[in-house]
């Protein structure tokens, strides 16, 4: 018999990869290809839609001659996808409709603060679970209308389509047959109602959205439809934002399991099963995943909006290192951080605090400090950021962490992790499947089309490869936390409404 794969389309901010495992969840092959950033204001973040598609479809075939098998040998294809990025796009030509904006653009601010003080503002956040912010698909597709001429009539006309990453590839990978989102994805916008799992009639009166832009709104674990390009006559068997992708990933599917991605920004989902947990301490309640017909799975989760990426601007802007690991080798030049405090507050600061005003500080800054006490700043603003969400996450969920599984490409950096276990005092663990995001929405995939039969089957696929343990002081993370938490504080109000 011959062997079976399944495919992840892993669409992320700042590049797309395909990944192909096999039937134990081990990676056989992956094509990765980055796409430019732009930057055309402070606080704004674009991508080029069209750009991306063009990297699936040469990644797809990439990935297949890598793992020396063919197309009809993969049982369904999952995609897993950067969230709240927002595209338009003309429903005839499929062309986009101006750049994407991405989920750290800060553009729709002053929009949020005015819709705020409008008429159904506190109804739209309760049935969206989501606090209005600037982070959310909903207020940029409300600006995308505001600025460009005649959208909105044409929208409402039906000719413009909206959609996240998710949405665009689908729509692309059929040829434009589904217009389709997941639940996962739809729970990001501030439009969905996480009660019916549906758009909300309120929420899209108050944002003044036509229906008829919008996709339809399925469970996470479903048949999709069949790609006709990049993986033609393959099944998309799954759609997952991509931490839910990695929640599931790591077969998180027990009510308290928690894990944290850090990537390019850096989030800590803790499943809390199929009752909607809201928070009292900023974190976002959030959809999980749905299998099929099933009540769907919720989560609370902390978005920390710049992990990764502070590292990628200690190196391409600063240019203090030539490549991303070397910054482990630098802070070990030093036994401290001097005394020094980075808080990247680039695009504001998200979990727990929400404040879209708060700018990025540099503190503590003395003729003592050297490149080397930055870097380790820079891994440390990491750590503690995660600490100020797992506060609140057992603050929200009553519960005490025990353990953190951790995936992504920051988990390389031994020493951060071992500072993220001292700062959290609790073990981290790392497990053998790194790529827990492409995983999640391989896992995904594959157990729609019954490539995988149940969720038992995933857990046994899963294995540990290292693991931190907590070595600070007490009376040291106590001192250190309380410096952070002032340094937080010089980042409020540094935008004025005005500006």
């Amino acid at each position: 018999m011959t062997e079976r794969y399944v495919v992840a389309i892993d669409q992320g901010t700042t590049s797309t990869r395909c990944i192909v495992f096999d039937r134990r969840g081990q990676l056989v092959s992956l094509a990765q290809q980055e796409h430019k950033q732009f930057f055309p204001k402070p606080g704004w973040v674009e991508h080029d839609a069209a750009e991306i598609w063009r990297n699936v479809e040469r990644l797809a075939p990439l990935a297949l001659r890598r793992a020396g098998i063919t197309v009809d040998q993969v049982a369904a294809v999952g995609i897993a996808n950067q969230r709240e990025t927002t595209v338009l796009w003309d429903r005839r030509t499929g062309v986009p409709i101006g750049r994407a904006l991405v989920w750290q653009d800060t553009r729709t601010d002053s929009l949020v603060h005015r819709l705020l003080t409008e008429p159904g503002a506190e109804e739209v956040q309760q049935q969206s679970a989501l606090p209005l912010a600037t982070y959310f698909s909903g207020p940029r597709l409300r600006w995308m209308l505001d600025h460009t001429p005649g959208l909105q009539v044409r929208a409402e006309r039906g000719e413009v389509l909206f959609g996240t990453m998710e949405t665009w590839l689908i729509w692309n990978l059929t040829a434009g047959a589904v217009h389709a989102t997941d639940v996962t994805n739809a729970s990001r916008t501030n439009l969905l109602d996480v009660h019916t799992l549906d758009w909300s009639p309120e929420a899209l009166q108050f944002f003044g959205i036509p229906r008829a832009m919008l996709p339809e709104v399925r469970p996470s674990v479903a048949v999709f439809g069949t790609a006709t390009s990049a993986f033609p006559g393959v099944r998309i068997g799954a759609a997952l934002g991509d931490q839910q992708a990695a929640l599931f990933g790591q077969t998180c599917f027990t009510p308290g399991e928690a894990k944290c991605t850090y990537g390019t920004g850096s989030f800590l989902l803790l499943n809390t099963g199929t009752e909607l947990v809201r928070s009292d301490n900023g974190l976002l309640s959030t959809v999980a995943y749905q299998i099929g017909g099933e009540p769907a799975h919720f989560a609370l989760e902390g978005s920390i909006a710049i992990t990764g990426s502070l590292v990628q601007w200690f190196r391409d802007q600063l240019e203090l290192i030539a490549s991303a690991p070397e910054i482990e080798t630098l802070a070990r030049t030093v036994a401290d951080n001097g005394g020094c405090y980075i808080v990247p507050a680039f695009s504001g600061l998200y979990a727990p605090h929400w404040r879209s005003e708060a700018r990025g500080v540099i503190v503590g800054l003395t003729s003592y400090i050297t490149k080397g006490h930055l870097a380790r700043a820079v891994l440390e603003a990491t750590a503690w950021q995660t600490r100020e969400v797992v506060d609140a996450m057992n603050a929200d969920s009553g519960l005490t962490l025990k353990t953190l599984k951790v995936d992504g490409g920051m988990t390389a950096d031994n020493l951060l992790m071992q500072y993220v276990a001292d700062v959290l005092d609790v073990p981290v663990v790392r497990p053998l499947a790194a790529e827990t995001v492409s995983l999640g929405a391989a896992y995904a995939a594959g157990l729609s089309v019954g490539h995988w039969p149940d969720l038992e089957d995933l857990r046994r696929n899963w294995h540990r490869a290292a693991q931190w343990l907590p070595a600070m002081d007490p009376r040291r993370r106590d001192t250190e936390y309380a410096n952070w938490r002032r340094a937080v504080e010089r980042t409020f109000d540094w935008i004025q409404p005005d500006c």
